[in-house]
């Protein structure tokens, strides 16, 4: 583990993904559980999505702790119609209950061509391009619509305080022989509450128009969103990503049933996703040699686009994760000493002292 100064470190993604198993096997997980989420969380970190990577654990420890996050819970099938698969996550861990949900779904693609899958009452899924990636790798398109209960952390356009939370939306599409996946994902918050998080930790502004105070006033100070009294994270785009924030809410958390905000109270330690997700073979429509080759003549037509000053290349979604993972392969993920030290202290509580740690991932 490198330190670059002002405690900020860069630490081997195979060493984090080390210590994320050691606390989730030392909370009680199984071995298989534990595996998947530390890689889940870790891939985020890769990716660049720090707000969805390892820093998420101490919250799922305070989850166990609270029994709000259910050790060991299975997918329960409540519906499998046709195309149409609906699940329960019964809590669990979403990294393992979304990537079974997922893989069911992919399998009902490939038989009939569509999936329509619902997955509701699962703990936080993570980063949600992660399953667009899961059917794009298939060859399929595929579309995620998210709903977050925990606490309203995101005021609507137009209003003073948080009414619901960042509420993600995924598309992603199939590879080519010339293109990567193309993968959007993206929260409908101006920034989300993992990025204002880690700005907190750090001691630094977050971007102007992100956030309002608990008065309804614009400010740029992160300490809103986790001391009293609270503000609220504002919706990307104005009244567009409001909208779409909107449509992810009842299409997440309405369609599956698994509930909105307003028909239920918020719950202390809780972090319980919803997800509507739309698997598609474009075969399916007689043209999946035509989208193949739309994507490459498309992706090579806007990247063709010569860069405005400062900018380095025109990029396509998905490109900006996969350029940032192979620079965290080679140099480390960054790691400041805020999220360091509640890492830390989520280790302590799985019962891994100081030593342990240093022996999982070096000196500190």
């Amino acid at each position: 583990m490198s330190d670059t100064g002002e405690g900020l470190r860069h630490i081997p993604a195979d060493a984090l993904t080390a210590l994320g198993e050691a606390i989730v096997r030392g909370m009680g997980g199984a071995a298989g559980e534990a595996a998947l989420v530390a890689r889940h969380l870790v891939d985020a970190n890769l990716a660049g999505h720090d707000s969805h990577g390892i820093g998420m654990l101490p919250s799922y420890v305070a989850g166990i702790r609270a029994g709000k996050l259910r050790l060991g819970a299975e997918l329960e099938t409540l519906r499998d119609r046709g195309p149409v698969l609906l699940f329960d996550g019964q809590r669990g861990f979403g990294q393992v209950m979304a990537r079974a949900a997922m893989e069911r779904g992919v399998e009902r693609a490939r038989r009939d061509g569509l999936a329509a899958v619902g997955l509701r009452n699962s703990f936080h899924i993570g980063r949600i391009g992660a399953w667009g990636e899961i059917c794009a790798a298939a060859g399929f398109v595929s579309l995620h619509f998210v709903n977050v209960r925990s606490r309203p952390i995101v005021a609507p356009f137009g209003g003073s305080d948080a009414r619901f939370s960042t509420n993600p939306v995924c598309v992603a599409l199939p590879a080519t022989d010339d293109t990567p996946r193309v993968v959007l994902d993206m929260a409908t918050s101006q920034i989300a509450l993992g990025k204002a998080r880690v700005a907190y930790h750090k001691g630094v502004p977050v971007p102007p128009g992100s956030l309002i105070d608990h008065t309804g006033a614009a400010t740029d100070d992160p300490a809103v969103m986790f001391e009293d009294p609270k503000g609220a994270l504002r919706p990307m785009g104005l009244h567009k990503g409001y909208a779409l924030a909107v449509i992810c809410e009842l299409l997440g958390g309405g369609l599956t049933g698994g509930g909105t905000w307003g028909s239920a109270e918020p719950e202390p330690d809780l972090i319980v996703n919803n997800m509507t997700t739309v698997i598609l073979d474009p075969d399916l429509f007689g043209a999946g040699a035509e989208l193949r080759r739309d994507i490459d003549a498309f992706t090579a037509w806007v990247k063709a686009s010569p860069p405005a000053p400062g900018v380095e290349a025109v990029m396509v979604p998905g490109d900006p994760e996969r350029r940032t993972r192979d620079e965290r392969l080679r140099n480390g993920i960054p790691m400041d000493a805020g999220n360091w030290a509640a890492l830390c202290a989520a280790a302590a509580e799985a019962g891994l002292d100081d030593g342990a740690v240093r022996g999982i991932v070096g000196e500190v």
